[in-house]
């Protein structure tokens, strides 16, 4: 069953369904596009989203809500797709709470001494102390939905005046509020542009810190293939720096071929090896460069099967495990989170050609069948990680949460995964 929300177009709840459909039959290659997509699939959403007076803000919530349970339930593996939804309920909180404060100073609230006389008290009146204390809770407290789901007082939005004016004050407010729901509006698609800027460009961002890793003559392992890692060594050798780059092929995809073809048309020293052979190179390495799937709140990453493998090696040989990725793939959530699938199963035709095996996979006899599994992705613990780069830089494993922690409010960590007849 589809959920169907008050959206003034319906054309965006097509869209949505396509984007789940796509997330469904795992159509969307990479978490760069796919969490580009969600950005742009929720801006439409906001941007269709009729806000009320009161509360805007929570309507807003409440429709990125309802799209992003959709969403995440599609593909939960995908966590970029969650990452994104939580990042566009930040952006919300974040800005009702501007506008929140902005509308608290804007009420002239004055500190008055006792030196003053009474002359300079009438011209300016002075809002009673439980009036302030009820704006600054409700405006400066941390963002959270209790916190959007309550009003400042009256006695707090302005000073009481006369009676005889209360028909137009009234109007006036209603004005006020439908303009503030347009401006919270206006701002948070203006914020999510300027996210859906940030994931278009973060290769570049990342690129651009190659020169300050990468030195002469040294020899970069990675292993499968990776967008952020080709741009991040391309770059590297356009600032005329000189180096030799390990691919370990990544099976049973073997996507490390594709990448060692694109290094090597781009003029780097390639060297392709089997993934076996990881151990008894790593002696001959300088740094291991590789890219993520995903980055968890503890410092571990998710990333394609094989790695944990890498990083063991790198350890053994103090050999600098660094892992780029973008701040589309900063997740909240830790490992251990309910919520949280970690892995998929991919064809067992990867690994076996069903034809010259199928004898041996008969189930129905119950005798000597043969099982393949074939999951999709590894986990690093932050221990045997050396750095991170991100398009904001480079960052020790110890400080990730850190850094994620600026980008999500905790009320949005957890996002219902509907099941998936749903």
């Amino acid at each position: 069953m589809v959920i169907f929300f008050s959206i003034t177009m319906p054309d965006v709840q097509v869209f949505v369904n396509d984007f789940v459909n796509q997330l469904k039959k795992r159509k969307l290659e990479g978490s760069q596009a796919t969490a580009k997509q969600a950005a742009e699939l929720l801006r439409s959403v906001i941007s269709q989203q009729r806000v009320p007076h009161r509360n805007p803000a929570a309507a807003l919530i409440d429709a990125v809500k309802a799209v992003g349970e959709q969403m995440i339930a599609a593909n939960p593996v995908e966590l970029a797709v969650g990452n994104i939804v939580r990042r566009v309920l930040h952006i919300i909180r974040e800005e009702d709470l501007s506008l929140a404060t902005a509308a608290v100073a804007g009420l002239g609230v004055t500190v008055t001494s006792d030196d003053e006389d009474d002359v300079e008290r009438d011209d300016h009146p002075v809002l009673s102390a439980a009036a302030v204390a009820a704006a600054a809770r409700s405006t400066l407290r941390p963002p959270s939905l209790q916190t959007l789901l309550e009003d400042v007082p009256d006695s707090a939005a302005a000073p009481h005046t006369a009676s005889s004016g209360g028909e137009s004050e009234g109007k006036s407010k209603s004005v006020e509020k439908g303009s503030r729901g347009r401006k919270l509006k206006h701002d948070v698609i203006e914020a999510v542009n300027e996210l859906i800027q940030d994931i278009t460009t973060c290769y570049e961002q990342i690129a651009e810190q190659a020169i300050e890793h990468i030195h002469q003559n040294e020899v970069i392992l990675t292993l499968g293939s990776s967008k952020t890692v080709l741009e991040f060594l391309c770059a590297a050798k356009e600032k005329k720096r000189s180096f030799r780059v390990f691919v370990a092929e990544g099976a049973p995809r073997y996507q490390g071929h594709l990448l060692a073809k694109e290094l090597a048309e781009r003029g780097l020293q390639t060297t392709i090896i089997a993934d076996s052979a990881v151990f008894a190179m790593i002696s001959r390495v300088n740094m291991v460069i590789v890219g993520a799937h995903s980055v968890m709140a503890n410092g571990g990453v998710i990333a394609p099967i094989g790695l944990n493998m890498v990083a063991l090696a790198a350890q053994r040989h103090a050999v600098p495990f660094v892992v780029l990725a973008g701040s589309h793939k900063l997740c909240p959530l830790y490992p251990h989170n309910p919520e949280v699938l970690l892995n998929e199963l991919r064809s067992p035709s990867e690994l076996l050609d069903f034809g010259e095996f199928s004898d041996c996979m008969d189930y129905a006899s119950g005798t000597g069948s043969l099982h393949v599994v074939n999951p999709t992705f590894d986990y690093v613990p932050p221990n045997l990680v050396s750095l991170f780069i991100t398009d904001t830089g480079g960052h020790n494993p110890s400080y990730m949460y850190r850094l994620i922690a600026d980008y999500y409010s905790a009320d949005d960590l957890v996002v219902k995964r509907r099941p998936m007849g749903s």
